[in-house]
């Protein structure tokens, strides 16, 4: 097991939820919980549920609830058909540049041995935070984590892009010169700690120590960056503040997942993220990778290849069973047309999908007439986290339903109307846990896993808190393959944007001492 020391550096606190005042009614039953993003929601149910408003009738929703049936219920026979589809969009993306799904090459060559050891610096430039860690690999699998993050404000996201990467840097040299003196003070002259930087947006490479980015995403959006080698800003940055500290290596956090989750799990083939986005990574023959065949690589060995397989089916939607939903989703967001496979999958996505159905509801007169729908009208007002909840609402009234609509949206339901506001989230993520399934199926079937069996390596917001998620991946494949689908299992995975950072910089300061593929 691995021992984690986190010092926080800064720490934001978000609100709590206030309460909303409610008509005179005696209650039930009532409480609270603590959501993912650290609001509490609190929730309570009345004995007398005689509102003179029209609700919607239980025979009603059971009608309603068989047409979203037929429509968000993924079969076993297209499941397959779409596993097929995506592993020759897997194998388009493999032979050349400026594929849909683009099949990133990232010069990590080969698997850890698990034996890796030493100090090593990671630096993961998140959504949120900037994480700056020390792992120590201490072989057999093992490593121990220090860690700080430092709290990254939204004007610094706008600005100029040298200026975030200064940021950066003096963050790093901060957590350096407070955390490591001892590590530091082991070095031998010119001697330098060798640091994997964790920069997962879109990013070209031709070599693991350079990268060009290709457009930012999260919500960024520094100036003079796009179409610049983000490394080598990054290493203008660092030269101003005189640590020893090398950029060994530029990495996203789906490889990183990868390396970090095989280095603790040998069986590990496949590294997955299901949270707000989705992506896998897995090692290919360097001989199938087409298009880096220039570079004169040994044909027999490995390397990760970063899918970035969000992006399947995009522009032709040929493959996908969209409805009209999801077509809603696609079409007003800020990239239509694209990122099809994820807009049906993610956690940014799915809470927004069952809104619109509700919408849909609404405007046919179905549910809540007479009530004041401003709030539930609003695109992304209804969070992910909410289907998660209603999926996992132990009370035979259904009180965390209550909760929501009525904290949230200040709209009164009828357990009829949430019995169905549960089974539409269960369609949902059900859905987006089988099409998951697909993705991995198209890699264990392109590479042959499927009869010796292997380990997926699972992170992301989805795959750790949404009820039923890994469950509901696992029958997929087992759908898709039958018994033998059983051999694939899904795991936590380990820390890829910090262990996995640092575990590829041991990695590719091994690889350069020993001279291999200097040109890469």
């Amino acid at each position: 097991m691995a021992h984690v020391q986190d010092r926080t550096v800064e720490s934001v606190e978000r609100p709590s939820l206030g309460s909303r005042g409610s008509r005179p009614g005696s209650r039930r039953g009532s409480g609270s919980v603590v959501l993912a993003t650290g609001q509490t929601l609190a929730y309570h149910t009345r004995t007398n549920d005689g509102e003179d408003l029209p609700h919607a009738t239980k025979k009603t929703m059971t009608d309603y609830l068989r047409k979203y049936e037929s429509l968000f219920t993924l079969t076993p026979q297209r499941m397959r058909m779409i596993v097929e589809a995506f592993k020759e969009t897997l194998d388009k993306g493999l032979k050349k540049y400026g594929e849909v799904v683009p099949m990133i090459p990232t010069y990590v060559f080969g698997w850890p041995t698990g034996g890796e050891q030493g100090d090593f610096l990671a630096v993961d430039l998140g959504g949120t935070n900037l994480r700056v860690c020390l792992v120590s690999l201490t072989g057999n699998g093992k490593f121990e984590l220090t860690q700080a993050k430092y709290r990254l404000a939204e004007e610094q996201k706008q600005e100029d892009g040298q200026k975030l990467f200064d940021f950066c840097a003096e963050s790093l040299a901060t957590f350096v010169t407070t955390q490591l003196e001892e590590e530091i003070g082991k070095l031998k002259p010119g001697q330098e700690l060798a640091l994997g930087f964790t920069f997962s947006y879109p990013t070209e490479q031709e070599r693991i120590d350079h990268g060009r980015l290709i457009r930012w995403t999260k919500g960024f959006g520094a100036a003079n960056t796009e179409g610049q080698d983000v490394a080598e800003m990054f290493r203008c940055s660092l030269a101003k503040q005189n640590i020893p500290v090398k950029l060994t290596a530029l990495i996203n956090d789906t490889t990183g997942t990868l390396i970090a989750s095989h280095y603790v799990n040998p069986r590990t083939k496949i590294g997955v993220i299901f949270g707000t986005g989705c992506n896998a990574a897995y090692m290919e023959k360097v001989g199938n990778i087409d298009k880096i065949k220039n570079l004169g690589l040994p044909p027999d060995h490995e390397m990760a290849i970063n899918c970035e397989w969000g992006a399947f089916d995009s522009f032709e939607h040929e493959h996908l069973p969209r409805t009209k939903y999801d077509i809603i989703v696609d079409e007003t967001s800020n990239k239509p047309g694209e990122q099809s496979f994820e807009k049906l999958i993610a956690g940014r996505y799915l809470g927004e999908i069952l809104r619109l159905v509700l919408c849909e509801l609404i405007d046919e007169g179905v549910l809540f007439l007479g009530q004041d729908t401003y709030k539930l009208e609003k695109p992304y007002a209804f969070d992910t986290a909410f289907l998660s909840l209603m999926e996992s609402d132990p009370t035979d009234e259904l009180l965390m339903i209550i909760g929501i609509f009525t904290h949230f949206f200040a709209i009164e339901t009828t357990l009829a109307e949430r019995q169905f506001f549960r089974a539409l989230a269960r369609l949902v993520g059900r859905r987006a846990a089988r099409l998951s399934a697909c993705g991995v199926a198209a890699i264990v079937s392109k590479m042959g896993y499927l009869e010796e069996g292997c380990s997926v390596g699972a992170d992301g917001s989805l795959y750790n808190k949404y009820p039923k998620f890994p469950d509901r991946v696992h029958e997929g494949l087992t759908d898709i393959f039958g018994e033998k689908g059983r051999n694939i299992i899904t795991h936590h995975a380990e820390d890829g944007s910090g262990v996995g950072s640092a575990i590829i910089a041991a990695m590719t300061k091994r690889r350069q001492e020993a001279g291999l593929f200097p040109q890469c």
